[in-house]
């Protein structure tokens, strides 16, 4: 009923009533409500579409002519100077000033942005071609075996000596524990007593270390006494056959120990 007033540009009625269906919208509960809701948007919608329709028919088209006019005029024509311009042949452009386009440039710089030019304070730098590098294919080659040949020599030094000092501590074990018997040859030296430092875990654990050099060279020997705990003692010098027989009846062993059983 109302359709030919909310079609007027001036009119605000097709967006009171969009207004007035949201706000009713809230309380529908009833799917023929829903329907009336659906119904009326189609509705809003055709009317809109119609009402868009004649806006654009309103709208002024881009009219070229007059925007050439317009830029002209900007760029400073004098129309009374025309005339006179048409009849002499001498003035470059026919009647547009010199500084026509400069005016239209600095006009539209405003709108546009971009970065601002770079310029070099002391000149740009000359470019040159890069100077050859020297094939030095021969001295890589031997400094590469050099570095080679000195490595392995490096770790032989340093496991020649970490052998070394292994060698002098087991030399120093095997005489404390001789010196001992000689002193006191009947009495047995308690093998944890002999190993276990009571201030360092670490070192009782190189203690059983160099310990097991002296056993598996049969050095020394061990056994368990009465109690049934680990004995050492040196093994006297003998004759070969005797070494060669106490060499084969050797037995490996493999002894466990925490901190807290060394504590």
């Amino acid at each position: 009923e109302n359709r030919e007033a909310m079609l007027n540009s001036k009119s605000n009625r097709l967006t009171e009533a969009l207004e007035e269906a949201n706000r009713l919208f809230d309380g529908v509960c009833r799917a023929r409500e829903a329907a009336l809701d659906a119904q009326f948007l189609v509705i809003a919608s055709s009317i809109g579409k119609e009402k868009a329709n004649e806006l654009h028919s309103e709208m002024s088209a881009f009219d070229s002519t007059a925007f050439a006019e317009d830029l002209l005029t900007f760029m400073g024509i004098n129309r009374t100077e025309v005339e006179e311009a048409d009849d002499s042949e001498d003035v470059p452009g026919g009647f547009l000033p010199s500084d026509a386009w400069q005016t239209v440039g600095e006009e539209a710089l405003k709108y546009f942005r971009r970065a601002p030019t770079f310029h070099y304070m002391m000149g740009s730098f000359k470019s040159e071609p890069p100077v050859p590098k020297q094939r030095i294919e021969r001295q890589k080659k031997a400094s590469r075996g050099k570095a080679e040949r000195a490595m392995p020599a490096q770790l032989k030094k340093m496991e020649e000596s970490h052998q070394e000092a292994t060698e002098k501590e087991v030399e120093r074990i095997l005489r404390i524990l001789q010196t001992h018997f000689e002193d006191d040859p009947n009495t047995p030296i308690s093998f944890f007593d002999f190993v276990i430092d009571p201030n360092s875990f670490a070192r009782t654990v190189e203690n059983m270390f160099h310990v097991s050099f002296l056993i598996r060279d049969g050095l020394a020997k061990i056994k368990l006494d009465e109690d049934e705990l680990p004995i050492i003692e040196p093994t006297k010098p003998s004759g070969e056959g005797e070494e060669d027989s106490r060499a084969g009846a050797r037995n490996q062993v493999v002894i466990s120990l925490d901190q807290k059983e060394w504590k």
